[in-house]
């Protein structure tokens, strides 16, 4: 087996300071789009309730018709 080479000072620095600006960079991502994407959840839950309703209106309106039609 190969004995490990020395990385250089200068490669380690860059390779942490990647990580450390990385990490900054992906926790103000994750700030800037939360509050979008909790509305977007909002939105979503609003229509899903509408949808619902519909089509238990609907699923009346089938039952009750078919009860005119016997």
């Amino acid at each position: 087996m190969v004995p490990p080479v020395a990385v250089s000072p200068l490669i380690k620095t860059a390779r942490w300071s990647a990580l450390l600006l990385g990490v900054f960079y992906g926790k103000q991502r994750f700030d800037y789009l939360k509050p979008i994407a909790e509305e977007d959840r909002r939105v979503e839950e609003a229509e899903k309730k509408v949808r619902e309703e519909q089509q238990r209106i609907k699923q009346l309106a089938e039952a009750n018709s078919e009860s005119i039609l016997k």
